[in-house]
């Protein structure tokens, strides 16, 4: 069959006509992916929940060692800290209380961890603290006995890849709350009431729960 002129010229014009359309819907597409935002990773709920609790679990190791390296790595620099009192305390103030062996015990005991998982990057964890034997050191002629039973909540964020406590507060079971404690928890130890004549005491920390200042 022979073709005339305007065949091929026809044949010319469909094949432009298809290239353009199918250049068309890739462009498209290509437009359409690159509008689409990429999802969040689902965080691994597991996997932090066990690392904030090893954490967490790890503090009485932490003071009976005096690893300050340790309280540099998961304190934030910029970490508020409530203490039980009211007091602020500071990073700095805890290092150097820790690597002092300032605070002495019998026993430590961390249970009723709960971890809240916010994101893949923040979580917050609320936990029971009995202490049992415990004596800060105020000064060189004066300790404080601390023992007692003590809940923390603290807020973690990771940054850089680590978990960090970016604020944390602590408060101190009164004799009813202690009553109220689940059968399982350990016994409320004896406590020596606090002197009030000792000095005020020095801004405490969330994992230092210190005597409060003078009345």
């Amino acid at each position: 069959m022979k073709i005339t002129k305007f065949g091929v010229l026809l044949i010319g014009v469909l094949v432009a006509v298809t290239a353009g359309c199918t250049q068309s819907q890739k462009a498209n597409v290509n437009t359409t992916s690159e509008n689409v935002a990429t999802p969040e990773p689902t965080p691994d709920k597991d996997a932090i929940v066990a690392e904030i609790t090893r954490i967490e679990k790890d503090w009485p190791r932490i003071l009976k060692e005096k690893d300050g390296a340790a309280v540099r790595r998961i304190e934030a620099d910029d970490v508020i800290l409530l203490a039980y009192n009211g007091m602020l305390g500071s990073k700095e103030q805890d290092i150097k209380d820790i690597e002092a062996g300032n605070l002495t015990f019998e026993s430590w005991e961390v249970s009723e961890v709960n971890v809240k998982v916010v994101n893949k990057d923040a979580a917050v964890a609320s936990l029971l603290m009995t202490i049992t034997g415990a004596k800060f050191k105020v000064d060189e002629s004066h300790s404080e006995d601390i023992s007692g039973h003590y809940r923390a909540v603290d807020t973690f964020a990771r940054r850089n890849g680590q978990w960090q406590v970016v604020a944390s507060s602590l408060v101190k079971l009164t004799k009813e709350a202690e009553q109220a404690l689940s059968p399982t928890a350990t016994p409320t130890p004896a406590s020596t009431p606090l002197t009030k004549s000792s000095p005020a005491a020095r801004p405490a920390a969330s994992r230092r729960p210190l005597p409060p200042a003078n009345q």
